[in-house]
């Protein structure tokens, strides 16, 4: 009988013991091992005994937390943005960006954009990037339409790759651009563990507006969005921000005191992600410095739980559909755990 994996008890780590038996995990979103990082368990526990374990008051209320402000202000230093707000979830991030935004012009969503940033059910778009970047040029270069509004990830971390929206530079100057980017994979890990705010075409007629989770690889259960001024000082004007209780204050504490703890875990990842990729053959799909690895083999899971090792496995688009076979590096794993790995995959 298999033991159950979907009723853990305990916390993730780069080891789950079930029944008796210890396993090797490889999956999950917590790139940089801070669920069971020390140093920041003691921001966040130090954060809990200063400000409680959570605030029910919306930010509108006339008595508020100034930690919530000076968060946003780290947040738009660290990942180079103009601004920054900070909000309970990163779903309510995206649906408050979507939502404000839609009514700016013409709505294209990229493929595989994640249904957070859905304003309703989206067709399947079985397009490329690439092929979806092309098409998107010529739509508006050609058009009457002035207005437009691109939704998209930043990248696909199920078949690993992160996108270039340097064909943006190509639309014409006479159309006007909003251009709403989910990062929510790519924060803390990509583009030397920033956001991928400065990567996005910096030019006049296109406004960027970067939405993400902070609870991946920052491990704050929060949602973030980065933006000019003007547009950050319009979102916190909406009723769904103000209506919103925020996320907990111990969180953001954790957040902005963890910046040596962050570079400490994205340098550690990177060092996994280069002895795993010495290791692999040419069966593998993955991005440059993105700790997700991709194989095309349905059963590679079942072989590899023979030997006590649990990769990120699940069907995709549909639960009909063959299951996606993923190996994810954390930082919390050692270089032990990566060669056991290697030996069971070679």
């Amino acid at each position: 009988m298999s033991p159950d994996f979907t009723s853990i008890d305990q916390p993730f780590s780069n080891q789950i013991s079930i029944d008796g038996k210890t396993y090797l995990y490889f999956g999950g979103t917590a790139y940089l091992g801070i669920p069971q990082n020390r140093e920041f368990l003691e921001l966040y526990l130090k954060g809990i005994k200063k400000y409680g374990l959570n605030n029910g008051t919306s930010r509108s209320n006339n008595i508020q937390l100034g930690i919530y402000n000076d968060a946003e202000q780290v947040a738009a230093g660290r990942f180079k943005s103009e601004s920054a707000l900070i909000i309970s979830s990163g779903y309510l991030a995206a649906q408050l960006a979507v939502k404000t935004l839609s009514q700016k012009g013409k709505v294209l969503y990229a493929p595989a954009t994640h249904p957070a940033l859905w304003l309703k059910n989206q067709e399947s778009d079985s397009r490329s990037f690439t092929a979806w970047a092309l098409q998107t040029l010529q739509l508006i270069n050609t058009s009457d339409e002035k207005n437009w509004v691109l939704i998209s990830n930043s990248m696909n971390n199920l078949f690993p790759e992160i996108y270039d929206f340097g064909f943006l530079k190509q639309i014409d100057q006479d159309k006007k651009l909003t251009l709403i980017v989910d990062d929510s994979h790519g924060i803390g890990v990509n583009n030397f563990g920033r956001s991928a705010y400065d990567l996005l075409p910096q030019q006049e007629n296109i406004e960027r507006i970067v939405v993400a989770s902070m609870a991946k690889a920052l491990g704050v259960d929060a949602g973030l969005i980065l933006a000019s001024k003007e547009m950050i000082n319009k979102l916190k004007n909406t009723n769904e921000f103000n209506g919103a209780s925020p996320s907990a204050a111990a969180g953001a504490y954790a957040f902005i005191h963890a910046a040596e703890i962050y570079q400490k875990e994205w340098e550690k990842l990177q060092q996994n992600i280069s002895f795993l990729v010495d290791h692999l053959d040419s069966r593998w799909n993955f991005a440059p410095n993105f700790p997700a690895f991709l194989i095309h083999d349905s059963e590679i899971d079942q072989k590899l739980l023979k030997q006590n090792i649990l990769i990120s496995s699940f069907p995709y688009p549909t639960q009909n559909s063959k299951p996606i076979n993923r190996i994810v590096l954390s930082s919390w794993h050692q270089e032990a755990d990566i060669l056991k790995l290697a030996s069971a995959i070679a």
